[in-house]
């Protein structure tokens, strides 16, 4: 199991910052070596908090060209849909940034709007595979799941990541690479997501998390309970949560020091 982390800031500010240049040491480390960056987005206040890679020194320093774009879940709409994972990520931070489009996979637009979740779910892992067959993606060694080079994942007060939510069937697959939802606890109902087995297979998982209304999920996550889906959380290297103060507030004392 990788070993997992803490860093807690004392601001948001100074969480994007170090977000900013963890990214971008992993981002040099994998074009190097692979010629190939697999980034794996998700969606809430994530992309916001990945501004700093627009500035100097990384929005010209960045091999940005070499970057492939996934999303470990999606909600089923259209592209434009004010609910949209893509949307949100290319109006904050894809448009602007020169990652080629054919570098960008998103959700099927026609079965988004369609709100065909189950096929949606299906086409998405086919697209996963495509990649893999390509090069792009690489499996891990063991299982043949998809391994990504870096997840940036995000959690809900619920302690829910991607959408694997508490109490739902989804956190228990063990085949599916994408699969999908209808009654999703936190609206819209209907989405896709990475199974558990794919998000824990990333070479570099990051969750980041701010505010006070999270700081008992993040307590139960890292402490005492797998209930939560986000203290499944695992990953090949390694495992690292991005706090702010009020988020880490109900950790043990001691468990982690303010940068």
């Amino acid at each position: 199991m990788a070993p997992v982390k803490r860093r807690v800031f004392k601001t948001k500010n100074e969480m994007a910052v170090e977000l900013a240049k963890y990214t971008a040491d992993l981002s040099s480390k994998f074009c190097k070596e692979r010629g190939i960056f697999t980034v794996v987005l998700s969606g809430g206040d994530l992309i916001a908090w990945l501004w700093k890679l627009l500035e100097a020194p990384y929005i010209d320093s960045i091999e940005w060209s070499k970057w492939h774009i996934f999303w470990v879940d999606e909600r089923v709409c259209a592209w434009d849909n004010v609910d949209s994972n893509y949307k949100l990520a290319y109006d904050g931070f894809l448009s602007k940034v020169p990652i080629p489009a054919e570098n960008i996979y998103a959700i099927d637009n026609g079965l988004g709007a369609e709100g065909n979740a189950e096929l949606a779910a299906e086409r998405y892992e086919e697209c996963l595979k495509q990649k893999v067959n390509q090069n792009i993606i690489r499996t891990y060694k063991s299982s043949g799941f998809p391994q990504f080079d870096l997840q940036l994942l995000g959690m809900g007060p619920d302690g829910h990541m991607a959408s694997l939510f508490p109490g739902h069937d989804q956190i228990n697959e063990k085949v599916k690479w994408v699969t999908s939802i209808t009654d999703s606890p936190k609206p819209p109902p209907k989405r896709i997501t990475f199974t558990l087995p794919v998000i824990n297979c990333a070479s570099y998982n990051v969750m980041a998390v701010c505010d006070k209304e999270q700081a008992d999920s993040v307590a139960a996550a890292l402490t005492h309970t797998k209930d939560l889906p986000a203290g499944r959380l695992t990953a090949d290297v390694e495992v690292v949560w991005f706090l702010d103060q009020a988020a880490a507030s109900k950790l043990p004392h001691g468990w982690c020091s303010i940068l």
